[in-house]
C-alpha cells in the first residue's frame, strides 16, 4: 500500500496503538505515537497528533493526558475493565464444557481487549493443564445451530451418545437421529443443556449439548410452544438437580440452622424458612426427586432430614441402605 493511502488510516493506527500499549501506569508520548505511525508508512508532526487526539476525544474515546516530563496519553475507561476481564477469564477456566485448547484461544482473544500490560496479568491466571474439560470440541457449533433453530422457529436433528468404560461413544436409540423442538439453552453445574419439546413423548426434556453430535436444522417448524410458555425458567434449575430426570414433587425438609446458606444458594433467597426449635428450620420446595437430589440431602448427614412426603422418605431409606451395603 502506498504511503499516501496509508495516510488515510492515521487515526485508526493511533487508536490501535493507544488501546494496545497504554494504560494509567504506561502513558505513551507524542514521540512514541509518531514513531509508531512512521513504522506503518505514515508521516506526522506533533501538532497533527494533538489535533488527532482531540478529534478522538470528541468521537468519544476516553483519552487521558498526563503532563510533565514523564507524561503522555493513555486510554482511561474501556469497554471492559480489568476486573471484568478477570471475571471472564475465571469463568472460561472453570467451565468444563470448554475444551482446554479452546480455553487458551478464548483467553488470548480476551487479552486483546486490554493493554499488553494488563493482558500479561490475565495470562498469568491461566492454569488449565490438569482441569477436567469437555472432550467434545463440536459443542460450540452445536450451540450455534441450536440458537439458530430457536431464532428461526425450527426443529433440529442430532445423534445423542453416552460414554462407555472404554471411553468410546455409544449412540442412544441404536444410532438413530433425535428430532426435537429446542426452546432454551441452560448452563447448569458447569454443563450446557438444551431444553426441548419431544413430540413423541409429548413432554419437555433436557439434553447435554456436549453429548450431541451431527446437529443440524430441519425444515419443520417447532412444536410445544404452549408447553414451553408454562415453564418457569428461573425456577427450572432449582427444581431439577444435576439435570437428571424424575417426578416433580413438593418436599418438606428439616435442616440445621447453620445450613441455611446452602439452602438459599440452591433454592434462592425467596425460599420460605420457618424456625423449628432453636437448632433447626424447615422449608418446603418443589423438586424433581432423583438420585442426585437424594445425594444432595444425604451429603449433609444427620443435619438434614426429609420430612415428607412418605414416598420420598422411603426412597431415601432405600438409597442409604444400598450405599451402606457397599461398606
Amino acid at each position: 500500500m502506498a504511503k499516501s493511502s496509508n495516510q488515510k488510516l492515521k487515526l485508526l493506527y493511533i487508536v490501535k496503538f493507544l488501546m494496545q500499549n497504554s494504560d494509567e501506569e504506561h502513558p505513551v508520548s507524542t514521540a512514541q505515537i509518531i514513531e509508531e505511525l512512521a513504522s506503518n508508512g505514515i508521516s506526522a508532526e506533533r501538532k497533527s497528533i494533538y489535533d488527532d487526539i482531540e478529534a478522538l476525544k470528541l468521537f468519544g474515546l476516553d483519552i487521558i493526558q498526563l503532563k510533565g516530563k514523564n507524561g503522555g496519553y493513555y486510554i482511561g475507561e474501556r469497554d471492559f475493565e480489568l476486573p471484568e476481564l478477570k471475571l471472564l477469564v475465571d469463568s472460561i477456566q472453570s467451565s468444563k464444557f470448554i475444551t482446554q485448547d479452546k480455553t487458551y484461544k478464548l483467553i488470548k482473544k480476551i487479552e486483546n481487549l486490554a493493554s499488553v500490560y494488563d493482558g500479561q496479568l490475565l495470562q498469568r491466571q491461566v492454569f488449565v493443564t490438569n482441569r477436567v474439560k469437555s472432550m467434545n470440541e463440536s459443542i460450540y457449533y452445536a450451540v450455534d445451530v441450536i440458537s439458530d433453530a430457536i431464532t428461526q422457529n425450527r426443529k433440529i436433528r442430532y445423534k445423542y451418545f453416552e460414554y462407555t468404560v472404554e471411553k468410546t461413544h455409544r449412540y442412544r436409540h441404536d444410532g438413530a437421529f433425535y428430532e426435537v423442538s429446542p426452546f432454551a439453552l441452560i448452563w447448569d453445574d458447569e454443563n450446557y443443556y438444551m431444553l426441548a419439546w419431544d413430540s413423541d413423548a409429548e413432554k419437555m426434556k433436557h439434553y447435554r449439548v456436549d453429548k450431541m453430535e451431527k446437529v443440524s436444522l430441519t425444515d419443520s417448524e417447532r412444536e410445544g410452544t404452549k408447553e414451553f410458555e408454562k415453564v418457569d425458567m428461573s425456577a427450572y434449575t432449582k427444581t431439577v438437580f444435576g439435570m437428571f430426570g424424575g417426578n416433580e414433587q413438593k418436599v418438606k425438609l428439616r435442616f440445621a440452622n447453620h445450613l441455611v446458606g446452602a439452602v438459599l444458594d440452591r433454592f434462592g433467597r425467596d425460599t420460605i424458612i420457618i424456625k423449628d426449635g432453636n437448632e433447626h428450620f424447615v422449608f418446603t420446595v418443589n423438586v424433581v426427586v432423583s438420585q442426585q437430589f437424594l445425594a444432595w440431602v444425604f451429603g449433609f448427614g444427620n443435619e438434614a432430614e426429609i420430612i415428607s412426603p412418605d414416598n420420598v422418605r422411603e426412597e431415601m431409606k432405600k438409597q442409604a441402605s444400598a450405599v451402606a451395603k457397599l461398606y
